[in-house]
């Protein structure tokens, strides 16, 4: 089952991209529809409000009048939080049932405006953020919900900012056009991106990689969307470890100015095999399938030696990662922090690396050769390491 958080900010077109996702087969979990539920006249959530804010904010009809409890609660932080702490606990158990009837292979789209606000990008596999411009936004409302400008305008300054909410997507549909164009790009991510990330997580895989070798100039926002991946891990393993895991993010993608392929390499450090055994089952429910086979890390500095590690892949297509799961101490987890802290650190062996990099590219079309033709770089760029270490003093830092 994927479970996809689908957000927007007011006007931006949110509903529209669920009603598209669910005429595509999805299932719909709307939070905003929830609330109104679960504050139905007869609910014990009803009672709960009519309790913390009087017998004013009943209508005749025996419903909530929403206008005017929304008119006790806007502006006021506290009455807005009292208000949460009835509606959001029965949502999320209302959620927890809904969710539990849909099918396995269900593609599960959790309508959320407020997504961001609550801090639950983590808790999906996939974040849709639905971006328009102000203006547009604007417009709209006045049009469609016979809202005045100012009240529009009040209305999107108290959500979270655009830039924030597009910080947590891992995708963005832009509706700023025709609503054609919008369709075009719900079924877009439809066919190429949930379909088949639902499919690969539900037999557990991952994406299959391209083998034709690509390497592409330095993004600036590969941190971030590492940071996206590593805070899924974190929301995954807390259950099982009790706390946050140690996940860092490594490799080329990790060192600013660095071309790269367009793959992160993130690293969790375990005390044990044994423990990334354990979590593995958690790890693929999460979009990062464990890899088949027996992998190895180099042991730079000894000779012939290798050490043990367990591999993950992304069963998202849209967004290649490997997972090295490595045990803390090991030669291998220490080299992949003193590397890429090196590089960060020192300029001129950063630049000579971007430079290799381009020439191997040239010269080799696939992955397999071009990792193979490295090698011999990785042995000096272990030596050269090893000496900053020593005279800077650097250690691996402490999670």
């Amino acid at each position: 089952m994927l479970m996809v958080g689908l957000t927007g900010g007011i006007g931006a077109g949110k509903s529209a991209v669920a009603q598209r996702l669910v005429a595509r087969g999805a299932v719909l979990v709307d939070a905003d529809r929830l609330a109104r539920e679960v504050v139905a006249a007869g609910t014990d959530g009803q009672a709960a409000v009519v309790e913390a804010f009087g017998p004013a904010v009943l209508g005749p009809d025996g419903e909530l009048d929403r206008p005017a409890l929304g008119a006790l609660v806007f502006g006021d932080e506290a009455a807005r939080r009292r208000l949460e702490q009835i509606i959001h606990p029965r949502v999320r158990a209302r959620t927890g049932e809904l969710i539990a009837a849909a099918a396995p292979d269900a593609i599960v789209v959790n309508d959320v405006p407020l997504l961001v606000e609550a801090g639950l990008a983590a808790s999906y596999h996939l974040v849709v953020v639905v971006d328009a411009d102000r203006g547009v936004r604007t417009r709209r409302l006045v049009a469609t919900r016979g809202m005045s400008e100012e009240q529009a305008t009040a209305r999107i300054a108290a959500q979270a900012d655009d830039a924030v909410r597009r910080d947590a997507a891992d995708v963005i549909l832009t509706n700023n056009a025709a609503i054609e164009e919008l369709e075009a790009q719900v079924e877009r991510l439809w066919q190429d991106r949930l379909r088949p990330y639902e499919k690969n997580l539900r037999v557990g895989r991952h994406a299959p990689a391209e083998g034709r070798l690509r390497v592409v100039p330095p993004d600036p926002t590969w941190p971030r969307q590492a940071a996206r991946v590593i805070d899924r891990i974190r929301h995954a393993l807390r259950p099982l470890l009790g706390g946050d895991a140690d996940v860092t993010h490594i490799g080329s993608t990790a060192v600013p100015g660095m071309p790269a392929k367009d793959l992160l390499d993130l690293m969790l450090a375990v005390p044990t095999l044994a423990e990334a055994d354990r979590l593995a089952e958690a790890l693929g429910s999460a979009g990062l399938p464990r890899r088949a086979g027996e992998w190895h890390d180099n042991a730079r500095g000894l000779p012939g030696k290798t050490w043990p590690k367990r591999l993950h892949g992304s069963a998202d297509p849209g967004r290649p990662v490997n997972l090295h799961v490595r045990v803390t101490g090991s030669p291998g987890w220490r080299f992949a922090l003193l590397m890429r802290d090196h590089l960060r650190a020192v300029p001129a062996a950063r630049d000579e690396y971007a430079a290799a990099k381009w020439r191997w590219a040239a010269r080799h079309s696939d992955v397999a050769s071009y990792a193979e033709a490295k090698e011999p770089w990785f042995d000096a760029e272990a030596e050269a390491a090893h000496a900053w270490a020593e005279a800077t003093g650097w250690h691996p830092p402490v999670p």
